[in-house]
Order: C-alpha cells, then structure tokens, then sequence
C-alpha cells in the first residue's frame, strides 16, 4: 500500500489509505485490489508478471512496483545495465536515502514476477469514452481469441456441411447406378463421424458464444453501474428514476445484439464465402436464382427500414414513459396508500399500458409487411431451385445437371438462402439496437464527476469555511439561489442558517458538499478553495443528516457503517452512543445485527433519523451538516436528537439547516438569509436586537410562549437545547 500511494505521489496524486478498499477475506493487498484503487484516482494501472530481461530494459524514467513474496513492495528506480543490477527503493524511505543495487540471485529470492506498472492517464480511459455502438464492438473485440475460436469452428462446420451433399450425390450417381454396397457402407461410415464432428464442434462454438455474451454482459454491467454513480446528482433531481433506469437497461439489447445476432451473422458471412462459390460450381443458372432471390427480400428490409424506425422510436418512448410511472409508483407506494391514490394511478398506469400497446401494435403490423413479402422469395429460393432443376434436367442438360448434383444443389441452397435472409433481417434489427444505442448514450454520456473525484486536493480539515462573494443559479432558473454570498465562520463554530423559504439555506450545504460546483466567486475550506480538492475525500471528511434519510436493506451495524472499510463493531457503538441510538439499538431483538427491510417499516422517524445521525458520525467527520434533520420528527425525538447535538458539535464545525429558531438558539452564530442574500450573522441574542427578519421570524414562531408566562417561556428552550 506504501508503494502505491508513493508512486501516485510521483504522479501527483495523493492517495488516502482510508479509502483502500480490500477484497473479502484479503489481509494483504493484493495486486487486483491495488489496480482498482489508483484507477479510482484517476492513474492508468496493471498488474503484470515480468522476468530478469524485462526489468534490465526498464528506462528508469518513472518507477515501478515490484510486489514481493512477503506481501511488501520495493520500487524499481533504475537501472544498471554495465554491472547487470536493479536499484530499488525502499517506499518508506525517505527522499534523501539512496537505493539499494539488486542482483539477479537476490532479487529472485525474494520476488515471484508480480509488478504493478502505474502512469498517468493518456486522454480519456476506456471507462470516460463516449458511448457509443463503436466503443461497444470494441468491448467485443477485446475478446479477440474467442472471436478467432468461433471463426476457426465456424470454417471448420462449414467445411464439414460441404462433405453431406457430395456424398449425397456420389450416392446417387455412382452407388445407385453401380450397385456398390462396399462404397455405400464406407460414405455411411464418413457420413456418421461428420455428424459426430459437427455436434461437438456446434456444441463447443455455443459455448464460447455463450462464454463471450457472459463476458460482455459482466462488463457492461460493471461500466454501467458506476457511469451511473458517477454522474452528477442534479441528473437525477431532474430526470425521473424509471425514465433513467429503462434507458440504462436497453444496453442489455444492445449487448444481446452484438454477441447474438451480430455474431451468428457474421459465422453465416464464413459460411457464404465458402458455400456461394461451391454453388456456381455446381450450376451456374440455379446459383443466380437464389443469389437473386436473396436480392430481392433485402431490397424488400431496405424499403421498410426508415417507417419502422420511426414506429420504434415512439414504441421506446412511450415503455419509457410506462417505465416511469412504475418506479414512482413503487417509490410512493406509502403515500398512494395512505391517501386512497390507487385508482388514480391505476387510470394513469391504463393509459401508459394502452399507448405502448398501440405504438407495439402498429410496429408489428408494419414489420410483418416485409417479412410477408419475403417469405414467399425466401421459399422459392430454395423449393423453386428444385422445379427449375428439373426442368433443365429433363429439356436441357447440356450443364451436365444430373439427379446427385441437383440434390446436392437443393442441400446447399437451403444453407445459403438462410444466411443472406439473416443478413437482410440484420439491417431490421440495426434500426432498434441503434435507438437502444442513442437512449443509454442519452444517460451514459451526461457530464459526471469524475475529474472532480478522482484529481485533486487532499488537505487535512479543521473546518474553517469561508464564502467570498458567491453566486449560483440553478439550470432552467432565473434569478440566483446564491446572490452574493459572503462569510466567514471559524474552525469548531456550531452554525445555524436560516431564512424562509427559498431564501438558499439548503443551496449553502450543496455548495459545501460538492453536489453544485458551477458558481462564481469562492468558496474555501480552511483556506483552499473547494473545486481544487478531491470530492471523493471532501465527501468523506462530511458528515451529512437530511430531513428524510435513506436506509438500506441490511442490518442496523451495516447501515451505521455504510460500507466503510476498516471500520469495527466497536466504532459502530461509539457512534451510536454519540448520536443518542444506542438506547434503543440495544432494545431491539438482534441489537445491532438486526434487519432493516426496505422503507425501514420496524423503526419509528426519531430512530431512523439517530441512525442516519449515527452513520454520518462513523468517520468521526470534521464538519457536520444538518439539513433540517429533526423538522420531520416528533417533538419527543427531537428533543432526544436536540439533547445531543452539545456533545456532537465537540470538536467539529456544524452546520444546521432548521426552519425552527428555538433549536438554534445554542448555535455560535446563526446565519440570516433572504432572497439568496446574507442579511446579518451573529449569536441569537445579537440577532434579536438588530436583524428584523430574524426577529419577525422568531416572534411568529413563539408567539404561543407569551401567552403562557415566563415560567413556560423560560423553560421550553431546555427541551432543544444544543441544536
């Protein structure tokens, strides 16, 4: 690990060893794992085996890795061709230690061949290219020595499909004619162990079909989850969750294409080159008649491609459309529940299902005309062969047609009519695959974050924050969330913000997290500026509570833990602790191990909000925010919520988002907005002397607390004290 993070530091990239994130069961990082994490930073990486000879013709320019036997790591500086050594750094040695000369004999003592070989990226990686269908054959030529194994079976099947009509028609011609059992029992015998060959190679080129779609489909799968979690949140706010996910999910049509259709087209293609010349060498005429006939039908695909492409492209669009209201129905299944909404969404589910059934119907109506009018040229190709045979058989052989040759003509017209029907068809499939192309482009090809997350500062926080005339707007707005912001609040502030509605509180905690970064002026985290830091370690030095959190199917410990590596039961409990969870953890039937299904129905809002709390604590983050995270709940959770908010803030810079002054009322200083401007800044006191705002919104919110003496007055902010 020491040698990775070395290397990316000559690279200038610096790696957090939190992030690392080892494979199960992996107590010593293997090669695999340390190849995903510097590409994660955004380094080109592979782990390879090299030998003596390799290492002697090293440059020296940039060092490598060599991943020795004992689990450690040296790294290769140079080279010493005359005396026939390596020079190899220790990676925790400092700058000014020399390395040490290494000889063959030493060295392979100690080493195996395993090197990790790192450099920066040369423009983009495979996984920041465009989609497009180019870049998906390209995934599929990747597997170049299976492609050639199925190209190879598939000349050797061809070749194998020739022999049958041979002997089929030496039969005829010869064994008939001469009577000869001897021969009919040796073209038996040949016919026999063709058949055996054919089978196994037919079964072992569908395996390997089936092994390169497994590969493809594994592939595709891994880019387009994290394409996915890599694009920008503002995507997803303002794209709905079944439009995103169905347009994601046609690559699967897209890969069954290319290693389905495509393929076994291209093995007919081998097939034609091998068939079609053999058929003109049986008889000329009959050849061009099928070769025509073939003609004929993709003329016929040709005609109808533009109608049906059109059809298709509005047959998508309304699946997509059904697709949404699917997932929003499934995400509001509580809320159309609780308020009766089922026969309303069921009207609106009625008139999606009855606008793809019509746009399906009227594509199928169309894509059934060609295959209508070609049928009958596909049979002809091949049925039609055997009158036209006939015919110049009995009137006319001087092409020397015999009984044999034509019933070989009739076994090879049947295999090449096929083909070149399928490669007429192919064109019909290309018109959907490439809408499927067009749509997952639509979601795969949106900017993401990952210049943001994977270069970058690493600083060490304290916590400071500083906005210095900031102005942000959001897409398809008007007028500035952010009007020139401007402020500054010390390392360990406990910060309220607050404001009406639309006023840019929330708008201030996604500037700070990275979610918006195209806004002007600056925003600085002690001192550096926030789009010069990686947002991958910002994230992870925040801690973030919203209004309604998001638990995951598992058990208690592993939400609180959220998949962090190296984190232990024992932090689990001392974040729980903190966020006043562990009271009712420890009540629950299986503690800490027990399951959360989706939705979190067996908890109540207030233990689902110290969960969250809890998880945003687990890495001990130096700035905390609080986005309105206890408005949802009940006045008794909230107080608990509210009671440990003193403790949390120990240490750390918060920042909480409340429409409720009287938790704020503990807060360091308590930020005033309106209309995206800083109205005032100063402790609750100050601000209900000389903000007018500030105390309008007070008075409205506590009017109820004059009317019931100071004795109620006095005591109701000890109920939310420390928010």
């Amino acid at each position: 690990m020491e040698a990775a993070i070395a290397i990316a530091r000559f690279y200038g990239t610096s790696l957090d060893p939190a992030e690392f994130r080892p494979a199960a069961g992996e107590e010593i990082p293997s090669p695999a794992s340390l190849v995903v994490w510097l590409r994660e930073a955004g380094l080109w990486a592979q782990a390879v085996r090299l030998r003596w000879r390799h290492l002697m013709k090293m440059d020296g320019g940039s060092p490598v890795v060599l991943l020795l036997s004992d689990g450690s790591a040296a790294m290769l500086v140079g080279v010493n061709a005359a005396n026939n050594v390596i020079m190899l750094r220790d990676p925790r040695a400092s700058a000014n230690e020399s390395p040490v000369p290494v000889d063959e004999l030493r060295l392979s003592q100690v080493w195996s061949g395993e090197v990790l070989l790192v450099r920066p990226e040369r423009g983009l990686s495979e996984e920041d290219q465009p989609f497009s269908l180019a870049w998906l054959v390209r995934v599929v030529l990747r597997q170049r020595q299976i492609l050639r194994d199925i190209f190879i079976s598939s000349l050797t099947i061809t070749m194998l499909q020739l022999l049958p009509p041979l002997l089929v028609m030496i039969t005829i011609d010869k064994v008939l004619t001469h009577q000869s059992l001897s021969t009919l029992a040796m073209i038996s015998l040949l016919l026999a162990i063709m058949m055996l060959y054919d089978t196994l190679l037919g079964s072992a080129r569908r395996l390997l079909i089936v092994t390169i779609g497994t590969r493809v489909d594994a592939y595709l799968s891994l880019h387009v989850f994290n394409r996915l979690l890599r694009l920008t949140l503002d995507y997803f706010e303002s794209h709905p969750s079944g439009e995103v996910t169905f347009k994601a999910a046609m690559i699967y049509r897209v890969r069954e294409f290319l290693t389905g259709r495509l393929l076994t087209t291209f093995i007919d293609i081998a097939t034609l080159l091998i068939l079609v010349p053999f058929l003109f060498y049986l008889n000329v005429t009959l050849a061009w008649m099928v070769v025509v006939f073939a003609l004929c039908v993709v003329l016929i695909v040709i005609a109808f491609m533009h109608p049906i492409r059109v059809l298709i492209g509005k047959l998508v669009n309304a699946e997509i459309a059904r697709s949404a209201v699917l997932i929003e129905t499934v995400h509001g299944i509580r809320t159309i529940k609780s308020l009766a909404l089922e026969p309303a969404q069921r009207e609106k589910w009625d008139e999606k299902v009855a606008e793809v059934g019509k746009w399906r119907m009227a594509a199928g109506r169309l894509s059934n005309w060609p295959q209508t009018l070609a049928n009958p040229l596909e049979r002809m190709a091949h049925t039609g062969v055997v009158m036209i045979g006939a015919y110049i058989a009995i009137t006319n052989n001087q092409e020397g047609l015999g009984v044999g040759s034509l019933m070989a003509f009739m076994m090879l017209s049947g295999r090449v009519a096929g083909p070149l029907v399928s490669m007429a068809k192919l064109m019909d499939d290309f018109e959907e695959v490439r809408m499927a192309v067009a749509k997952v482009a639509e979601v795969l090809n949106q900017p993401s974050e990952t210049n943001a997350a994977g270069g970058g500062l690493r600083p060490k926080f304290a916590g400071a924050i500083s906005f210095d005339k900031v102005v942000f707007t959001y897409p398809r707005s008007s007028s500035p969330a952010l009007d020139g912001i401007h402020f500054e609040v010390p390392a360990g502030t406990m910060l309220g913000v607050v404001g009406k509605s639309g006023s840019g509180k929330s708008t201030i905690t996604r500037l700070l997290q990275g979610i918006n970064r195209e806004y002007s002026g600056f925003l600085k985290i002690d001192g550096t500026d926030l789009r010069e830091i990686n947002l991958q370690h910002l994230r992870k030095n925040f801690g973030v509570v919203l209004r309604e959190n998001f638990l995951f199917r598992g058990s208690v410990r592993e939400n609180i833990i959220g998949g962090r590596p190296g984190l232990t039961l024992e932090d689990v409990v001392r974040a729980a602790r903190l966020a006043g969870a562990e009271e009712f953890i420890e009540r629950m039937p299986a503690g800490y191990e027990t399951f959360i299904e989706e939705g979190s129905p067996n908890l109540s809002g207030g233990q689902r909000q110290r969960l969250a709390i809890a998880r945003a604590l687990i890495t001990d983050p130096r700035i905390l925010i609080l986005d309105e995270a206890t408005s949802a709940l009940d006045p008794e959770s909230e107080a608990l919520v509210n009671a440990n908010l003193l403790r949390i803030a120990t240490g750390r810079t918060m920042v909480i988002v409340s429409h409720r002054l009287s938790s704020l009322t503990e807060c360091d200083l308590i930020l005033v907005l309106d209309r995206g401007k800083v109205m005032d800044l100063a402790p609750h006191r100050v601000l209900l002397e000389r903000c007018a705002i500030y105390r309008q919104l007070w008075t409205q919110q506590n009017r109820h607390l004059e009317t019931q003496g100071p004795r109620h007055a006095a005591h109701s902010p000890v109920l939310v004290q420390g928010d």
